[in-house]
């Protein structure tokens, strides 16, 4: 069988990791250093894809739930309580749950791989990053005045940017500012401002904006995770499609390894996660249409309103595909 290499960490390079390895592949994974987010929500259907890959139904045991969402979105709009079912955990903390030992991990570590799966930079040339905002958040712990709000995640949108509350353990929890300093958004917070005492310690800053690597793949190598795409926290579609582009991308290579022609798999790849992207950057644009009025709402829309049309150049449309997934496997269309 073929041997992968795996470069980076998180759930997409564990997926596809986890996938090879159980189709028999030599797979060894390089782990490589990067900023973690201190906390990430994953909803049902994210719970039950990992569990399907994994094979797993015990990966969310013991983790903080979420049962409801209350949504101020809008200017001077009400709070909204929505049902909601979701876990908290952090980015690391998923890892380690998701981390599984492979069974190629003693081959020769110097022996050139058929393939590399690259889920932490750097691409190899000629890929370069396009990125539609530039909007930053910054993660900064607080403690929970009310107990019952612990169990409920909280969404604010203001003039400048918007709020995102994320209860974690022992009244503890993560504020998300995205936009302004956390501390201007909490000077003009009406819903979160007043559940919150933020905590000692310097917040975490990382780029908010939807973002992709092009080209995605080439002969021998394939982008997934982080190294590919990067979504809006807001949508809290990230964790859930990262999972999908290693399933994807093991789906390719388990196909390369009985097809002739790989440039097709390599499109079929490419075109996927590009859709992929533009059908979040139109959710992204429903969502900063109505937060707020003003000059980085205006912005912001601006940049994602460039980012759809860069997807539709290169997309070309709507795209015919060759292949569809059936369970974990790449099969050609008749």
């Amino acid at each position: 069988m073929p041997d992968v290499l795996i470069r980076g960490e998180g759930v997409a390079a564990y997926a596809c990791a986890h996938l090879l390895g159980e189709a028999g592949f030599r797979v060894v994974q390089e782990r490589t250093a990067r900023t973690r987010l201190p906390a990430i929500l994953l909803n049902e259907s994210t719970q039950a894809l990992l569990g399907d890959v994994f094979g797993r139904r015990d990966l969310f045991e013991g983790l903080p739930r979420i049962d409801r969402r209350v949504v101020a979105w809008g200017p001077s709009a009400k709070a909204n309580v929505l049902p909601h079912s979701a876990v908290v955990v952090s980015e690391a903390e998923l890892s380690e749950r998701v981390r599984t030992n492979l069974p190629g991990e003693e081959r020769r570590k110097n022996a050139e791989p058929d393939w590399t799966v690259l889920s932490s930079r750097p691409l190899p040339a000629p890929s370069v990053e396009h990125h539609f905002g530039s909007r930053r958040a910054a993660a900064v712990a607080v403690k929970l005045i009310d107990p019952s709000d612990a169990t409920a995640c909280w969404i604010e949108s203001l003039e400048g940017g918007w709020l995102f509350l994320l209860p974690g353990a022992a009244q503890g929890g993560y504020l998300l500012a995205v936009g302004d300093k956390p501390e201007l958004l909490l000077a003009e917070s009406r819903l979160i401002a007043p559940r919150i005492e933020l905590a000692a310690g310097a917040a975490s800053e990382f780029p908010a904006y939807p973002r992709i690597a092009h080209p995605l793949c080439g002969p021998g190598w394939l982008a997934c995770g982080t190294a590919a795409l990067a979504f809006d926290p807001l949508c809290g579609d990230g964790t859930g499609h990262a999972i999908r582009e290693g399933i994807l991308a093991a789906a390719v290579i388990r196909a390369a390894a009985n097809e002739t022609e790989v440039e097709p798999l390599l499109q079929h790849y490419q075109g996927r996660l590009s859709i992929g992207l533009l059908r979040h950057l139109k959710l992204c644009r429903e969502f900063y249409c109505t937060g707020h009025a003003g000059p980085w709402w205006a912005q912001e829309l601006n940049l994602l309103d460039q980012g759809i049309q860069w997807c539709d150049r290169e997309l070309g449309g709507a795209p015919r595909f060759r292949y569809r997934l059936s369970g974990f496997e790449l099969q050609p269309i008749p």
